[in-house]
């Protein structure tokens, strides 16, 4: 019985134990997730949130949205509908807070900004009575846009708090204002080809940096410790210099009287100079040397664990050296390539500074206009939108990639 009692006593003991490790574990690790929350999880969850809330317009306007929801947006609005926006619009007026609700009609309507902004300097001074019976004439007389119905259906979509018109507007769609139906914008698609462009940029600046950086981690590989280590110095030096520098830099380089223009001037190749700087030339030249360590890292790291003497054996036994190489070497170095493609692909997609800098308007890609939103043009809506798109379309191509290749390969050594 003792014996039992004993056995129990020891497990129960050795469970005390082990979640007194588990506890233990958990707090060295509590940091880091509570970092990954604040810094990772929250940021993206709120933009996931801003790019469908948008309460603005319902905060501002609640009385003339509740007597639009009588209205079915066929016709023009009714009396009372119009009657209640000109009591609404004068007090805004009175409060200075008419821009922000111009401002966000403007953004679905362009032009709508000046018709509210003047209509409300002009009922600042109305008597409220007045317009409770007659704010409809009022609203005419002021501006005759009021007697089109497309500027009331705007406000009545626009105060939703919550609607995916800016998923819409990135994917350069729209609702129809008659039936609702969701269609393709009049005009050029700007969002889609700029999307399409930041991908193309991402693939060409993967494909450059694995050519460049393949053979020079190869010839890395297969050099004595201690002048690996040594040119490897040479390599990571990119990364104790600024970012904005080395951009700054090639700024020089490819300006129309910089070092390359001048170089190739001066020896008889070309006649006059070359536009290269605010190119997508430009773009993709910076950002594949500011990524290539992204590459070589991975690469030599997996090509150093490679033993040689299997290439070796393969061409004792008379296989040619391309096809040896293609059937033995590169295969056992595919994850270093996965790995570093992959590294340099999503990094390049979401990259701002260098296509900001030496793109120019050629050069420019999804993130700058992410950016531009956010800073200038104040639409943190359809910012958070691009931004979330943008965050699915790497997700996809992460699950595309995983699904036909496999990150179970990807290994640094």
């Amino acid at each position: 019985m003792s014996d039992i009692t004993l056995s129990r006593q020891d497990r129960v003991s050795a469970n005390a134990e082990l979640r007194r490790r588990k506890f233990v574990a958990f707090m060295f690790v509590a940091p880091l997730l509570v970092f990954l929350l604040f810094a990772f999880v929250a940021p993206i969850a709120s933009m996931l949130f801003r790019s469908l809330h948008e309460p603005t317009v319902s905060e501002l306007i609640p009385d003339t949205l509740a007597e639009m929801d009588r209205w079915d947006g066929q016709q023009m609005p009714p009396s009372a509908v119009m009657n209640q926006f000109a009591v609404d619009l004068k007090r805004l007026a009175n409060d200075r807070t008419s821009g922000r609700l111009a401002g966000e009609i403007n953004r679905s309507l362009p032009g709508a900004s000046s018709v509210i902004q003047s209509t409300a300097r002009r009922l600042r001074g109305a008597d409220d009575a007045e317009l409770a019976t007659a704010g409809a004439d009022a609203l005419v007389a002021a501006n005759k846009r009021w007697a089109d119905v497309e500027i009331w259906r705007t406000i009545q979509r626009s105060g939703a708090p919550y609607s995916i018109d800016q998923y819409l507007t990135a994917l350069d769609l729209q609702k129809n204002d008659v039936d609702g139906s969701i269609e393709a914008r009049d005009g050029p698609k700007i969002y889609v080809d700029l999307y399409i462009k930041t991908l193309r940029i991402a693939l060409y600046i993967t494909l450059l940096t694995i050519v460049l950086g393949y053979p020079l981690s190869y010839f890395l590989a297969g050099l004595q410790d201690k002048t690996a280590n040594l040119l490897l110095v040479f390599v990571l030096l990119p990364f104790w210099t600024s970012l904005l520098v080395r951009t700054t830099s090639w700024i020089a380089l490819l300006q129309t009287n910089g070092v390359v223009n001048t170089f190739l001037m001066s020896i008889g190749i070309i006649n006059e100079p070359m536009e290269m700087l605010y190119t997508e030339f430009a773009t993709i030249i910076a950002m594949t040397h500011i990524l290539l360590p992204f590459m070589i890292l991975p690469l030599y790291s997996v090509m150093r664990g490679i033993d040689p003497s299997y290439f070796r054996a393969a061409l004792s036994m008379g296989a040619r050296p391309i096809p040896a190489f293609l059937r033995i070497y590169l295969p056992m170095s595919l994850p270093g390539l996965s790995a570093g493609a992959l590294l340099v692909f999503i990094i390049s997609v979401g990259y701002y500074i260098t296509p900001a800098l030496v793109g120019g308007t050629e050069g420019q890609m999804i993130s700058n206009i992410i950016a531009f939103h956010m800073q200038q043009s104040n639409n943190w809506g359809l910012a958070a939108a691009l931004g979330s798109i943008l965050l699915a379309v790497i997700l996809l191509l992460y699950w595309t990639y995983d699904r036909f290749v496999g990150t179970k390969s990807l290994s640094f050594g």
